[in-house]
């Protein structure tokens, strides 16, 4: 049974696609040229092969360490953490004995000092993950757990530090050069939600066993196609990534401006938290684009299902699911009459029916829904869905007319708050600032 996009529920009657339909030739024009230009190598991938090379070096050195503790934020951290969720499950659950992989993923003082209190430095492998190499919250974190390794180790702290960045550029490429630390690098043109399938996600992924392999097979197979040298506009509207392209422009012209990743692969339920953020930073311009909600199936079912269900109708869903789950134990014979329905029945039955219950509930609710269904919930088809989203998000945003590749709004922010700190260099931000702080508040107890 392979992977299957069911196109069943997504309303495309009622979409006017055509108009999308038809830039195919354009598409798979600019899909070449920039290919070609290496301007996408999160399709091309013409790292992955020296990288693996690396990988297969680093093995021996992880494997001598119990604990790693990853610093870095948004896709130098979400995509770490997808896979973690999804093929390490067992750190969350009782009696696990390591390895461990720590995320640090936040300005949060209470988890940077428990990792100071608590980890064993001696056992511990820190990797900072900074494409620039001057981002704030994680160069700032860098800063921290230097000092407290070198407090702790002495002169071998070198030996316990892994820096992810640029290859030839920024301060942590300086401070690698200065101090002989190991390094990986993120290849050129390669934004942080498009890394999970580079050093960024496979390093940690790499230290807590999974299939590194298999998870970039995957990502190839679905990505050949769209850096083929070859494609044409027949070849591209034939591929999933395409559809899917075409099917959210429909969708947003039609003002459903919501876009609900529901997982119903339990363990999968982080990647809606990694596609939130591929999907919003990529295409959220210029006042365009859909606001990605992450759902987990069954969970919510019992909070925010309500909204999709009975709410704005403004709301479109991708909906996650995969047959081949474990059975799990069986339910007792001995139940209440109440729950007759479930006696014998394997525990797995349950998310399926939810699944289908709720998938159901939304379509009929008058929500549009492709169900993505993974023949099995392993690194293969984790790769394949990544690479799909991926693409998928590119080719949204060409269709917009937008850039899927930058976040200029997202720039202000972080210079405006470098200004607070006082940073060189922002006169505007650092003017515009002070007419902030200086402004009349309307402030209120409660």
């Amino acid at each position: 049974m392979p992977d299957i996009l069911d196109w069943s529920g997504s309303d495309l009657e009622r979409l006017e696609l055509e108009a999308f339909e038809g830039r195919s030739n354009e598409m798979a024009a600019r899909m070449r040229e920039e290919v070609a230009a290496g301007r996408l190598p999160f399709l091309s991938m013409p790292y992955m092969d020296g990288l693996l090379e690396q990988l297969d070096g680093l093995q021996d050195y992880l494997a001598g360490f119990e604990h790693m503790l990853l610093l870095g934020i948004g896709g130098s951290a979400l995509g770490a953490r997808a896979l973690q969720k999804a093929f390490f499950p067992r750190q969350d659950q009782p009696c696990h004995d390591g390895p461990w992989l720590w995320i640090a993923d936040n300005v949060d003082s209470y988890a940077l000092e428990s990792y100071m209190a608590k980890l064993p430095p001696e056992k511990t492998v820190v990797v900072t993950v900074s494409k620039s190499g001057g981002t704030i919250e994680t160069v700032g974190q860098y800063f921290i757990i230097r000092d407290w390794m070198r407090g702790r180790i002495g002169d071998d702290w070198t030996e316990h530090m892994l820096l992810v960045t640029d290859e030839k550029a920024g301060f942590l490429r300086k401070e690698a050069d200065e101090n002989a630390i190991r390094t990986l690098p993120v290849p050129d043109n390669l934004g942080g939600r498009y890394s999970v399938l580079s050093a960024v996600g496979l390093v940690p992924a790499l230290f807590l066993g999974m299939d590194v392999r298999a998870l970039v097979d995957g990502a190839r197979e679905m990505a050949a196609p769209l850096a083929d040298p070859g494609l044409d506009g027949e070849a591209l509207a034939k591929l999933p990534s395409f559809d899917l392209a075409v099917w959210a422009n429909g969708l947003m012209r039609a003002g459903y401006d919501q876009l609900i990743f529901f997982s119903y692969i339990p363990l999968w339920a982080s990647f809606g938290d990694w596609f939130a953020q591929l999907w919003a930073e990529s295409l959220g311009k210029e006042g365009k684009g859909s606001q990605p909600i992450a759902a987990i199936g069954a969970t919510d079912q019992h909070s925010v299902n309500q909204m999709f269900l009975d709410g704005p109708r403004n709301k479109a869903c991708l909906f996650l699911t995969c047959p081949t789950l474990p059975a799990g134990p069986r339910f007792p014979e001995n139940l209440p009459d109440a729950f007759d329905y479930v006696r014998g029945k394997e525990f797995g039955e349950l998310i399926q029916a939810e699944g289908m219950g709720t998938r159901m509930a939304l379509q009929k609710n008058g929500v549009p829904l492709v169900e993505m269904r993974m023949e099995h919930d392993d690194p293969r088809q984790a790769g394949k869905l990544i690479a799909l989203l991926g693409a998928a998000t590119i080719l949204a945003g060409w269709l917009m007319d937008i850039n899927p590749l930058d976040q200029p709004a997202v720039e202000l922010g972080k210079r405006l708050a470098k200004a607070r700190l006082g940073a060189d260099g922002l006169p505007e931000e650092t003017a515009d600032l002070a007419d902030f702080l200086t402004s009349q508040r309307d402030e209120r107890e409660f």
